[in-house]
């Protein structure tokens, strides 16, 4: 009778490992196709990184260098990882023949075997009854009968989780994608007064290349006061060359540093705004300069 209890139990047991290997199965099947569609989502928002950062260093002048040819800076065959220094022990060197912990055959022969009688040791999976050297943790018979054939093992002290890195590399492309964003609204605003608005820039430049040409104006008006500018000249550069330069100037100088270097079509410059400022100051001023002399006479 006992016979048949120890049967009905192997067979009990038998029955749980196997349902349990069928769910392990699941579950890791299930957590490799979540693997794989997270890799697919953050090499598609990559690649769409990397073509927008082309984009803009197109723009800026700066165009990504052909395939093949390496970034300035960085060796070609790309940038060497740095050792480890955490995450566990480092496996000593194998002091006979066969593959060592990096898959580089050790000392010995040409292929990698151990020499004649070395003895060598035959790894983990040789030693099975040895406290602390396996392939899979040590435990009761129950759990190893449970563990090894069907179950999945964990992964070992110091390798790298993959959901984890994903999750590590989905967080700097969210970083990534908020940078760019910050990036794009900086190009998209002028280097000249970026915070002003456009008419209110024009405004200030037109002042400011009027500003100038009134101070020409005056250094004629010196001139002309000493015999060195005749009168028709004076009048002349007062009434049509002074504000024609600074129109010109405050033209120039909002196309170069007021135009964002990301913006759709070419921001407003205000030439109307540009002539009534400039074609009224330079004459204004020589009026209120005579005034002035007038009154203090």
């Amino acid at each position: 009778m006992s016979t048949f209890e120890d049967y009905a139990a192997l067979a009990r047991h038998l029955a749980a490992q196997r349902r349990a290997s069928e769910q392990g199965a699941a579950a890791e099947s299930a957590r490799h196709r979540d693997l794989h569609a997270a890799v697919d989502y953050l090499d598609r928002r990559l690649t769409a990184q990397g073509q927008r950062l082309d984009q803009l260093g197109r723009t800026i002048g700066s165009p990504p260098p052909p395939p093949g040819q390496s970034a300035p800076g960085v060796a070609p065959g790309g940038p060497v990882p740095d050792a480890p220094t955490s995450g566990g022990p480092v496996a000593a060197a194998p002091t006979s023949g066969g593959l060592s912990a990096v898959g580089v055959p050790s000392a010995g022969r040409p292929d990698g075997l151990p020499q004649p009688g070395a003895g060598s040791v035959g790894g983990a999976a040789a030693a099975p009854g040895r406290p602390g050297v396996g392939a899979y943790a040590q435990g009761s018979l129950g759990e190893t009968a449970l563990a090894v054939p069907g179950g999945v093992p964990t992964p070992r002290a110091g390798e790298l989780d993959p959901a984890a890195e994903l999750e590590s590399a989905r967080r700097w492309a969210d970083e990534a994608d908020r940078l760019g964003q910050q990036v794009e609204l900086l190009a998209q605003r002028p280097a000249l007064l970026p915070s002003w608005s456009a008419m209110a820039r024009a405004l200030a430049v037109y002042l400011g290349c009027a500003g100038v040409g009134v101070l020409l104006m005056l250094v004629m008006v010196l001139a002309s006061g000493v015999g060195a500018l005749g009168l028709g000249t004076l009048y002349t550069w007062m009434c049509a060359g002074l504000p024609a330069v600074s129109l010109i100037a405050g033209w120039l100088i909002l196309g170069r540093w007021g135009t964002p270097a990301v913006v759709a079509g070419t921001p407003p410059r205000y030439p109307l705004l540009g002539i009534l400022v400039c074609f009224l100051a330079v004459p204004l001023a020589y009026c209120g300069y005579l005034l002035m002399f007038r009154a203090l006479r």
